[in-house]
C-alpha cells in the first residue's frame, strides 16, 4: 500500500494546471447510457473513481475506448446487461448514477446499494421516491435496488425534500427518457448539475430553468439521444480550491491555470476575508501571501454557498490563522474524521456536535496520520506542508479517487513530497 512522505515548512512557488472535475465527469459518463451513437468525453481526470465507473459500464456491456490519458469514447449499443453488481458499486457512491438512465431507457435495472467514503448517511431514498412518482416499481432485495418501468417512465412533478446533487442528476437523466414533462423543484444548482443540463440540451432535449432550483425537462419517450461530437468536462473547482489552500497555508504565491473562477466565488471570498489577495486573469487565479491571516467562520451549505468538500482543507488552514475559527458542517453528520489526525500533528481543535472550533496559530509537527476520506486526505497533506519535520500520510487510496497526480503537482511547486510503499 502506498503512503506519502512530506517534509514540511517549504515555501511554494510556480503554477499548475487544474484537471477536469470528477464530480462532473461521473454523471456525464452515466449520461452516455442514453446515447444511440459513440460518446466522446475529454478533459477527464485520470483518477480512480473515473476508472471504476468505466469498469461499471464495461460490466454492463458498453465498449470503452481510451483515446489518450484524458479522453475516452463510450459505445453503448453493445450493452447487454442492466445489473450493476455490488463488486463495482461498493467502491463508490456515485455508481447510483446509473439507476436513472438505465431505468429510463431500458425499463428495468438492478443496482447495488452504493458504497464509498464513510462520511455519513447519503441515502438514496430521495432517488427512489422520485422514480416511483414517475411510475417505476421499485423494491429493495438482497442489497439491490430492483426497478421496473415496463411502459416507460412518465413525466411528473418531483419536489425534493432536501437538495441532492446526485438525486437531481439521476432524475434529470431519467426524465430525459420519460414521456412528457418533468418538473424538478428544489433542484441542486452546482456547476456539475448545470453541465449535465447543458449537455442534455445540446443533445436535443428541451430543458428550461438551467442553473435555477426549478428545472423543467421534456422527455423523449425512450428515444436515444444524439450527443455533441465531443463533451469537454468542466474544471474541478474542489481541486482548484485545495491548491489555493496549499498556497494559503504555506503563505506562498502560486498560480492556477485552466479553472473557472465563477465556480469558486465562496472559496475566493473566504480567502480574501482571511487576508489573501487574489488576481483573476481569465481562467487563471494567482494567490499572494498575506501579511496577517485572520480567523474566520464557515457554515457549509449547498452551492453557491461554501462547499462541504472544502471544509477539511479550510480546517487545516485555520490552524495557521490568528485567533479562533469556527466551522459548522451542515450537510454531513460524520465529516470531522480528520480532526483527530490533525490533532496528532498539534492542531488545537475542539468539537461540539456539528461545530469545530480551531484555535490558531498552532505549531504543527510531522506525524504518521491516516486518511479517512477523500477530502480529509487533502487536509492532512496541507497540514504536512507546514508541519515541522516529516509526515507520513497513510491510506492515500482515498486521495487517488479524486486528485490527479497530486504529489507531482505539489512537487512542481517546490514541495518535498514523494509516494512510497509501506
Amino acid at each position: 500500500m502506498d503512503f506519502l512522505r512530506i517534509e514540511g515548512q517549504v515555501n511554494l512557488q510556480g503554477s499548475i494546471q487544474i484537471s477536469g472535475a470528477k464530480n462532473s465527469a461521473l454523471p456525464l459518463i452515466a449520461l452516455s447510457l442514453l446515447s444511440k451513437e459513440k460518446v466522446t468525453l475529454s478533459n477527464l481526470p485520470n483518477v480512480v473513481d473515473i476508472k471504476t465507473f468505466f469498469s461499471l459500464l464495461n460490466m454492463l456491456g458498453c465498449e470503452i475506448i481510451p483515446l489518450d490519458k484524458h479522453t475516452t469514447s463510450i459505445i453503448v449499443k453493445t450493452l447487454n446487461n442492466t445489473k450493476a453488481n455490488y463488486d463495482i458499486v461498493r467502491k463508490m457512491r456515485a455508481s447510483i448514477l446509473v439507476l436513472g438512465p438505465l431505468l429510463g431507457r431500458f425499463g428495468c435495472c438492478e443496482v447495488s446499494l452504493p458504497g464509498g467514503c464513510a462520511i455519513g448517511a447519503r441515502p438514496v431514498d430521495l432517488h427512489i421516491k422520485a422514480l416511483q412518482k414517475m411510475g417505476a416499481e421499485i423494491r429493495l432485495q438482497g442489497g439491490y435496488i430492483i426497478a421496473e418501468a415496463k411502459e416507460g417512465l412518465k413525466g411528473s412533478v418531483i419536489n425534493f425534500d432536501k437538495i441532492t446533487v446526485t438525486g437531481t442528476e439521476n432524475i434529470l437523466m431519467a426524465a430525459a427518457m420519460a414521456k412528457g414533462k418533468t418538473q424538478i423543484i428544489n433542484a441542486a444548482k452546482e456547476p456539475e448539475v448545470i453541465q449535465l443540463c447543458e449537455v442534455l440540451k445540446a443533445s436535443g432535449v428541451e430543458i428550461n430553468g438551467i442553473g435555477s432550483d426549478e428545472i423543467e425537462i421534456y422527455g423523449t419517450n425512450r428515444e436515444p439521444l444524439k450527443f455533441p461530437t465531443n463533451i469537454e468536462v468542466i474544471p474541478d473547482r474542489i481541486e482548484a480550491g485545495t491548491y489555493l489552500c496549499a498556497g494559503a497555508i504555506t503563505n506562498s504565491q502560486i498560480t492556477l491555470h485552466r479553472l473557472n473562477p465563477t465556480h469558486l466565488t465562496a472559496v475566493l471570498s473566504k480567502l480574501e476575508e482571511i487576508g489573501f489577495t487574489m488576481k483573476i486573469d481569465g481562467d487563471s487565479v494567482t494567490i499572494y501571501p498575506a501579511k496577517n491571516r485572520q480567523s474566520f467562520e464557515i457554515s457549509t451549505t449547498e452551492y453557491p454557498g461554501f462547499p462541504t468538500d472544502m471544509q477539511a482543507q479550510f480546517m487545516a488552514l485555520a490552524t495557521q490563522c490568528e485567533g479562533s475559527s469556527i466551522i459548522q458542517e451542515r450537510l454531513f453528520e460524520n465529516r470531522f474524521m480528520h480532526v483527530s489526525e490533525l490533532q496528532r500533528m498539534g492542531a488545537n481543535i475542539k468539537l461540539k456536535g456539528n461545530t469545530a472550533t480551531i484555535q490558531g496559530k498552532s505549531e504543527l509537527f510531522g506525524a504518521d496520520v491516516m486518511a479517512t476520506d477523500l477530502r480529509a486526505s487533502s487536509a492532512l497533506v496541507l497540514a504536512a506542508l507546514v508541519a515541522k519535520g516529516e509526515s507520513h500520510i497513510h491510506r492515500i487510496y482515498h486521495l487517488d479517487r479524486g486528485y490527479e497526480d497530486l504529489e507531482a503537482k505539489l512537487a512542481g511547486l517546490g514541495a518535498k513530497i514523494s509516494r512510497e510503499k509501506e
